[in-house]
């Protein structure tokens, strides 16, 4: 019955899918955070700057920044991300793309984590002496990303099945080996059925593991 399936690295294609989750993850936390810390600063220009990125990265199709990633970036600029390997190179542009796309996520559900935290705490850390850094850095980021948990589970999850995009720009992830497989064999319903158990393999876990995560670091109020 499924003897199809020689000749497909499967494993291979669905362990490409976790490391454009895990690194797209990893850069869109960083960038997120530092997003939501502009979103809540007291610079005007910054404010500003990361409202804009927000709102116009949510509303363009990640199809098209996966795209301009590749073609923009690769084909045009020439950028390579340290590789001239085509293959290589357009995994890691997949990373960019969706890297920049997911920080505007992240940055959201961290803003309202942020939102949680009571302003008399704030203006208690400020009443030390504590610049705004070290109020954001000390007392409130912590609350937040406790309270954040699950919104950034949902993020993650969401992540986890875009990753499906890279598959229009060459990356031989689990979306591109069913493209693969539905064009040279006749099993389109098992093979889709296959990819989608692939992904519940991944996601419900993660949603399970980390909504008993935001249970357990829920900050009492």
């Amino acid at each position: 019955m499924f003897d199809f399936l020689e000749g497909y690295d499967l494993l291979g294609a669905f362990w490409t899918t976790v490391q454009l989750t895990l690194l797209s993850a990893v850069g869109s936390l960083i960038w997120g955070t530092l997003l939501a810390a502009m979103r809540v600063g007291p610079v005007p220009l910054m404010r500003g700057f990361a409202t804009a990125y927000v709102n116009i990265v949510r509303n363009i199709p990640l199809t098209v920044i996966i795209l301009f990633s590749s073609l923009g970036l690769y084909s045009t600029l020439n950028i390579t991300m340290g590789s001239e390997v085509v293959k290589t190179s357009n995994f890691r542009l997949a990373v960019l793309g969706l890297m920049l796309y997911t920080a505007a996520f992240v940055c959201e559900a961290l803003r309202s984590g942020i939102n949680t935290v009571p302003v008399g705490q704030a203006e208690a850390a400020r009443a030390l002496g504590l610049n705004f850094t070290q109020v954001l850095g000390l007392v409130v980021l912590p609350q937040a990303f406790r309270a954040a948990v699950g919104p950034l589970t949902n993020v993650l999850i969401a992540l986890t099945k875009n990753t499906t995009v890279a598959a229009a720009i060459g990356v031989a992830e689990a979306a591109y080996l069913m493209k693969e497989m539905v064009e040279n064999e006749a099993q389109l319903v098992l093979i889709s059925a296959i990819i989608a158990v692939g992904f519940c393999c991944l996601t419900l876990p993660t949603g399970l593991f980390l909504g008993w995560v935001a249970k357990k670091v829920a900050v009492k109020r």
